[in-house]
């Protein structure tokens, strides 16, 4: 991830502002000259590693938050397998089978995902492609919420090139891959 100067020195000024400190009074906390302070907020300079973990105690945050100018960071959550994500969607059809599509437990899950996910969930569960694009969804989902996937791993879980690909971009996006 590339720093961008200019964002960690508008986020420092910006928490900096909101503490209701100076350049100054900030400068003495850390022991440094507001010079160095003014230049961090310009982005001319980035704080020295050795100063980072007081400046984000002064400004009551985290090292992260100040380096990525405070976008929230992906936290990397662990790995999960796209066998188990097709094994659940599939578990969801075999519901319908086993308690039948009418039984309230099954329609009302039914009905509520497909509520979540503005779409017939019933007859994406009927279709071996839309049923693909059921575990497709699933996977990003969790790739967006910070877990990790084996790459080849989601290439065999797999029949239908198109969602492999979806995924692939997903993952690519989250750097996930």
């Amino acid at each position: 991830m590339a720093i961008d100067t200019n964002k960690v020195g508008a986020h420092i000024a910006a928490l900096r502002r909101a503490k209701g400190l100076t350049q100054n009074e900030l400068g003495e906390r850390l022991q440094i000259s507001f010079q160095a302070v003014s230049k961090w907020e310009r982005g001319e300079t980035l704080p020295d590693t050795a100063i980072l973990p007081e400046l984000a105690a002064a400004l009551e945050t985290t090292i992260d938050s100040i380096l990525s100018g405070g976008a929230q960071a992906l936290r990397f959550k662990g790995k999960l397998n796209a066998k188990d994500m097709r094994e659940g969607v599939d578990a969801l059809r075999r519901v319908g089978f086993l308690l039948g599509e009418q039984n309230p437990i099954y329609r009302y899950a039914i009905e509520g995902v497909s509520e979540k996910l503005n779409t017939d969930v019933a007859a994406m569960l009927a279709d071996d492609f839309l049923r693909e694009c059921l575990v497709a969804e699933a996977i990003i989902q969790n790739l967006m919420a910070g877990y990790y996937f084996d790459m080849a791993e989601v290439r065999t879980a797999f029949r239908h090139e198109k969602w492999y690909n979806t995924v692939r971009e997903y993952a690519a996006r989250y750097a996930a891959t």
